[in-house]
């Protein structure tokens, strides 16, 4: 059913190829603000999640679990809006404070997770699977705020995957991400254009 096969020259599995494809389409629906994207990211997720065990990647395996969970939530804020209003939900920025604040999660959450990693699973990469699931947390919660600085932290994330998926031999999976280095960098301008340069906002 999931037997491996190769696509234009590259070794992939059907499982991972459905999730790449959907993966992409979730993008593209994120930078054009398409609420439906967060249906197809709890649908990817739950997909890559097979492929990472497989791949023995504990912390993106547990964090597609978390990604479904919190694209339900990301899904019911971009239909929710503005409380009290009509209005969607806007483009922000994070204030100065908040910015510290998220680069200290991300900190944090790298070094629990490293440490959980290295001592509770069999991964032999404790060290970026731990940051990277950090991130790719952080990334996520932003985008589900609409916080522009959702983009910088996926461009860091996505630049770093490429080499960490090749590392693992899922190398349709690295040119995914590095699919998403280029998609992230239009989803930052796209977002700038949209105003979200002079709103600021701690939500």
């Amino acid at each position: 059913m999931n037997d491996p096969l190769v696509l234009f020259g590259f070794g992939t599995t059907p499982l991972e190829l459905l999730g790449f494809v959907l993966a992409v389409i979730t993008v593209l629906f994120n930078i054009t603000q398409l609420h439906w994207a967060w249906l197809l990211s709890i649908l990817s997720s739950a997909i890559y999640g097979v492929v990472f065990y497989d791949a023995r990647l504990y912390g993106d395996m547990a964090l597609q679990l978390v990604f479904i969970s919190v694209s339900v939530w990301g899904w019911k804020q971009w239909l929710s809006g503005v409380p009290d209003t009509a209005e969607s939900l806007p483009v922000t920025r994070l204030d100065r404070h908040a910015g510290w604040l998220a680069a200290g999660g991300w900190l944090l959450g790298f070094v629990l997770l490293w440490y959980f990693l290295s001592r509770y699973t069999d991964t032999d990469v404790p060290m970026a699977d731990g940051f990277l699931t950090a991130g790719s947390l952080l990334g996520q919660l932003l985008l589900s705020r609409k916080k522009l600085e959702n983009w910088h932290v996926w461009i860091i994330v996505d630049v770093l995957y490429v080499a960490l998926y090749l590392h693992k031999h899922l190398v349709l999976t690295a040119v995914l991400y590095a699919v998403f280095v280029g998609m992230a960098v239009i989803g930052l301008r796209a977002w700038s254009s949209s105003g979200a340069s002079g709103r600021m906002a701690l939500e």
